[in-house]
């Protein structure tokens, strides 16, 4: 279906080519022609109370994400996915479990969230054949699942054809957006000098651009992570250099507070650029060198989720919401080190004064919980019990269902 409109007044054609509209991220199928005439009007209300340069402000950051009305019902599947790394201790594991087998790969993912009531997966792709992505595309198609990609960068233009493969094999497979992150670790475990941040930012940079060029031939978006590396606005003038539709936000709700930013403040920032997220629920506790931070089932942390997650439903009507609730022991944050701050020099006190106060006005009941002291068989029933609270959370408090 092409539908080709016009806006005479600002002078731009507005369509809805295949099913994929070009004022926001909306997709839709091809087939259901009301979807697409509802969601054009609403595109055009909102155009009409923007004059040219606001449009043309916002369409040029790249994060092509309108604050549109509330969409209807019918136009997407609200139910919440799960990331893969969800399973963090399932996922290829070598436990030889009876009730809790290993998932090797998207299809056996794609089942079992499925009958848990999920609403689709975020899952690694990276050498995928285009049989397999042909299989995963069947059993998403019948399962009525999303599905959305995590996938590496190139760092060189050798790197390019294994990167362009794997993005034609997520797209194969049915995924129109992608995951990635930019750094081989945590910012302040990884990075020890300014210098050596702003090597990443460089490199960060020049992988972006090679992948540009690919993810625009496969009108394929790409969400960077706030992977406890970027602070926010570090993220947004990434995002600004780039300056490309198709290379946007995977917004994590929980990790920048290990960079001492305000949870809240982090969505407000990056919810306009998001394409995809990583919804969690966290909690905090005091540590000698500073606090340590877990995930923990949604509803029992200290996250305002509803509020965040109208936030993203604002710039993002049909955007997804995947659940990333990683069981394991709590993460050390050394705010309270000489060594956390080598790559933090105007990072005001007043974010670490406001950290450690959250930290002390919110202590989880019993303690953050710990898994080392559990068997494996242990760990697998805890990991699956987390998730299946988290999914259950989404359905009654988020309207996820």
């Amino acid at each position: 279906m092409y539908l080709k409109p016009k806006h005479r007044q600002m002078g731009i054609d507005m369509a809805m080519n295949n099913g994929q509209c070009i004022m926001c991220v909306f997709r839709g199928c091809a087939a259901h022609y009301s979807v697409h005439i509802v969601h054009y009007s609403l595109c055009i209300k909102l155009l009409n109370q923007m004059d040219r340069r606001d449009f043309l402000q916002r369409a040029s950051v790249g994060a092509v994400a309108f604050s549109l009305p509330e969409l209807p019902s019918f136009m997407a599947d609200k139910r919440m996915g799960i990331v893969v790394h969800s399973y963090w201790s399932r996922w290829n594991s070598k436990v030889d479990s009876k009730k809790y087998p290993p998932f090797t790969n998207a299809l056996q993912l794609l089942d079992h969230c499925h009958q848990l009531g999920a609403g689709g997966v975020q899952v690694i792709v990276n050498g995928w054949s285009s049989d397999f992505a042909k299989q995963v595309r069947e059993k998403r198609e019948k399962l009525g699942l999303y599905l959305e990609g995590s996938i590496g960068l190139p760092k060189k233009a050798e790197d390019v054809p294994k990167f362009e493969q794997d993005v034609i094999g997520a797209r194969e497979a049915g995924a129109q957006v992608l995951r990635t992150v930019c750094s081989s670790g945590r910012r302040y475990e990884t990075y020890h000098s300014v210098a050596a941040f702003e090597e990443l930012k460089k490199n960060a940079l020049t992988s972006l651009q090679l992948a540009e060029p690919v993810l625009r031939k496969h009108k394929v978006k790409l969400g960077v992570e706030n992977h406890k590396d970027w602070r926010a606005p570090d993220l947004v003038n990434l995002l600004k250099q780039v300056n490309s539709e198709w290379i946007g936000v995977t917004l994590d709700f929980g990790n920048s507070m290990a960079l001492l930013e305000d949870p809240m403040e982090v969505v407000q920032t990056l919810a306009p650029y998001t394409f995809s997220t990583h919804v969690k629920d966290m909690a905090v506790e005091e540590y000698p060198n500073g606090f340590l931070l877990s995930e923990v089932p949604m509803g029992k942390g200290i996250l305002d989720l509803p509020k965040m997650v109208d936030l993203c439903r604002k710039y993002n009507p049909s955007g997804t919401f995947s659940l990333e609730m990683i069981t394991r022991d709590p993460l050390e944050i050394p705010c309270l080190t000489e060594a956390y701050w080598e790559t933090f020099p105007a990072l005001p006190g007043s974010d670490l004064a406001r950290s450690l106060r959250t930290v002390r006005q919110h202590k989880y009941p019993g303690g953050l919980p710990r898994v080392s002291q559990l068997s494996a068989d242990e760990k697998l029933a805890l990991e699956e019990e987390n998730i299946v609270a988290c999914i259950n959370y989404s359905k009654g408090k988020l309207g996820m269902v």
